[in-house]
């Protein structure tokens, strides 16, 4: 099934976040092989498909190789994934800003693409997608008139992204747009190209497990995603 051609306009951002600790994985995820590719780079590399300049925030090691990186505010480092969005809202020129996890290396380009064109056309605060009923913090583009909001989120001690996204929505009285990933799917808005479901599209690699059924999905084969 041919997906529509979607418009990228040059007034998205794009960001990878790279900025946590990786204590389950025992050494910096951006870095862990993938098929024998760095993480970052399976994001760089997304972000390019769906027609994205990608910059690294947060990066912990020298990922500068990879794609332009913009360190956190050292007031608020190792303060979770709010730091480094903030940082690069603040460093943004452009009306709103697209934010991938280091950590998603499965999610497919179409769908950045897609989420691109609703946050355009809706004029949305913040959107983001659900899977089977929920919904996921990552990917999530953000207008950047919402960083006043989220900093103050970042500040305070409630740091949960997710309630951070709708609480700036809110103040703006934007629309907080959530967009079934499986209605996407049925409406051939977006595809895998590896054919995986849904389900597996999200599959966070947080340890040596998950770079196990990573690599097993990748390969064709049949793993149970916990």
């Amino acid at each position: 099934m041919s997906l529509p051609h979607l418009h990228i306009p040059a007034v998205v951002d794009g960001f990878i976040l790279a900025g946590g600790q990786s204590r389950r994985m025992g050494h910096d995820k951006a870095l862990t092989l993938l098929a024998g590719v760095p993480l970052v780079q399976h994001a760089s590399n997304l972000l390019r498909s769906a027609g994205l300049e990608p910059r690294i925030a947060g990066a912990k090691s020298d990922l500068s190789s990879i794609a332009p990186t913009l360190p956190d505010d050292p007031n608020q480092s190792s303060l979770g994934p709010l730091s480094g969005i903030c940082s690069a809202l603040a460093n943004s020129s452009a009306p709103r800003a697209l934010f991938l996890p280091v950590d998603l290396p499965l999610l497919p380009a179409s769908l950045i693409g897609y989420l691109i064109h609703h946050a355009t056309v809706a004029q949305s605060a913040v959107t983001v997608v659900s899977v089977a009923g929920f919904i996921q913090t990552f990917p999530a583009i953000i207008d950047t008139a919402a960083l006043p909001s989220l900093q103050s989120s970042l500040n305070s001690n409630d740091r949960n992204s997710l309630r951070a996204f709708r609480a700036a929505a809110d103040i703006l009285s934007r629309p907080f747009s959530v967009l079934p990933v499986e209605l996407l799917l049925q409406a051939g808005q977006v595809s895998s190209p590896q054919a995986l479901p849904p389900g597996v599209w999200f599959l966070n690699i947080n340890t040596p497990q998950d770079l196990l059924q990573a690599e097993a999905l990748l390969a064709g084969r049949h793993v149970q995603v916990i």
